[in-house]
């Protein structure tokens, strides 16, 4: 049984697999406890997609990769911040709009163009084929974002809570949205070839909305999202050994079943906490006498 168990990790594939997840998840994990806070899911989803013309275009040109589609992320994000400026257009709608085009535009460049590039890789992932030039490229970038959400994780904590206060005590308030942008564009980039454009977003979100669940303070937040992206990436990455599926989708899988953990069982915020929250308020009322029937009752 042992045996068994330890079969993946005698492959340098999946030993590398395992590895480059876990560097990832942990880096989406903290930064997810922003856009949890700051409610930028959406636009974690948008620049999840609006990276793949960028990741076309690099690979038609002979670039890395990684910078044609850290350039379409932050290209993306600035036309979403013109457009939302310049019209009346809700928010959400520009966003939509913003990144079904760059989507479709990547997908279209690479019908017409055939070359190496896969779309299914793009949107899929394909970690355990990843070469060692693109881990290298990873790790760099997931090494660069997690130095700087260490050093300025306080600013963007308050950027995120409260913009405003944050401006009132003399922080650059512009700059530190353009600094979350490039870390979520940054960090989707990374993420691309480990679960693809598809599930980056779940990456980006699921750890950070899970972990506020379970505590009120940020920094106990950012550490269980943190654990939890690693640890869920590198389990996600050694079960899909076993089921012969998606790397990605085994990830995903996992922290979405923590999260419903969570969602139920929390010990403050879980839906069986408030339950017994209600059913003891209840019982003191009726104690105390203070409880009241309510209106469609009265009569009876």
């Amino acid at each position: 049984m042992i045996e068994l168990l330890l079969t993946p990790l005698h492959y340098e594939y999946m030993i590398k697999a395992i590895v480059v997840s876990g560097v990832i998840g942990g880096v989406c994990g903290l930064l997810s406890c922003f856009v949890t806070l700051k409610g930028w899911s959406l636009m974690g989803d948008a620049l999840s997609h609006a990276i793949v013309p960028g990741v076309a275009v690099a690979y038609l040109v002979g670039l890395p990769f990684a910078l044609g589609a850290f350039a379409s992320g932050l290209l993306a994000a600035v036309v979403m911040g013109v457009v939302k400026s310049k019209t009346r257009i809700r928010e959400d709608a520009v966003i939509g709009i913003v990144f079904t085009t760059f989507f479709a535009a990547g997908v279209l460049m690479i019908s017409l163009f055939p070359s190496n590039i896969s779309l299914k890789t793009i949107v899929l992932g394909n970690i355990l084929g990843i070469a060692d030039s693109d881990i290298i490229q990873m790790l760099a970038i997931s090494a660069v974002a997690l130095l700087v959400l260490v050093l300025k994780w306080k600013d963007l904590l308050l950027f995120a809570f409260d913009p405003n206060q944050a401006q009132s005590i003399g922080l650059n308030t512009t700059r530190l949205n353009l600094m979350l942008l490039i870390l979520l564009a940054a960090t989707a980039v990374a993420a691309l070839q480990a679960v693809g454009a598809v599930l980056v977003i779940a990456m980006l979100v699921t750890p950070g909305a899970t972990a506020y669940q379970l505590t009120d303070r940020f920094g106990r937040m950012m550490l269980l999202a943190c654990g939890m992206g690693i640890v869920t990436s590198m389990l996600g990455a050694y079960i899909s050994y076993f089921l012969n599926g998606s790397t990605g989708g085994c990830i995903v899988c996992l922290q979405t079943l923590v999260f419903l953990m969570a969602f139920f069982f929390a010990p403050k915020y879980g839906i069986v906490a408030a339950r017994r929250k209600a059913r003891r308020t209840t019982d003191a009322l009726l104690i105390s006498g203070d409880a009241h029937p309510v209106p469609a009752l009265r009569g009876l």
